[in-house]
């Protein structure tokens, strides 16, 4: 079984930035085919009541977070799954506040000491395979993706995910609801990096 996670940080129902995850993911399960059974996720953020993260400095060992909510359950399948997909709107020149609170509630999936040269280090590193991934991006026609790029890059590195390309879309008019379904040349973007991260999933599962 080939675990494919989607997570969506827009709140918008209907987004681009959900239309272009939805393209990616499904053109992986697509080209993947009848030989290879696929379990999609589509995690829509927006629609979870969980705390951010804390800063407690508390280890949680086997778990993932000593806080347990609605962001429990995506945690484990953030470290399941054998495909990531994340994608978000462009607020502030970054992430929206949805990812990022779930991105931070990662903080403990290892330890911050990377060389583990520090004795006074309690936290494990709990994720010990790397997986492919991409990312999503929507923003206006003058938005900066670099920070949100930057930040999910860094979010990846964090949870051993190999970052494996990126669709972003450069809206023309943020009052239209999932304007980039009339940008074929975006959608068939994503449709081809969907069918990249199938390819890299094809060779790493061949067993």
């Amino acid at each position: 079984m080939i675990k494919i996670l989607v997570i969506s940080g827009s709140p918008t129902a209907g987004s681009s930035t959900d239309i272009l995850l939805r393209a990616v993911a499904e053109a992986a399960v697509s080209e993947l085919g009848a030989e290879r059974q696929v379990q999609l996720d589509f995690v829509k953020i927006n629609d979870l009541q969980f705390i951010p993260c804390q800063a407690c400095g508390k280890a949680p060992h086997e778990e993932w977070c000593v806080f347990h909510d609605a962001i429990s359950p995506v945690l484990e399948q953030i470290a399941e799954c054998d495909c990531l997909v994340v994608g978000s709107p462009i607020y502030f020149d970054s992430v929206s506040a949805q990812l990022k609170a779930l991105m931070d509630r990662c903080n403990c999936f290892r330890p911050a000491d990377f060389a583990g040269n520090d004795p006074k280090q309690n936290f494990i590193k709990l994720i010990k395979r790397k997986r492919p991934g991409a990312m999503v991006l929507v923003g206006g026609e003058q938005g900066w993706f670099e920070g949100a790029r930057r930040s999910i890059a860094g979010f990846f590195i964090w949870i051993e995910v190999t970052n494996e390309g990126m669709v972003q879309y450069h809206s023309k008019d943020f009052h239209r609801t999932g304007e980039v379904a009339d940008s074929a040349d975006t959608i068939e973007s994503a449709k081809q990096l969907g069918k990249k991260l199938a390819a890299i999933l094809k060779d790493t599962n061949a067993g």
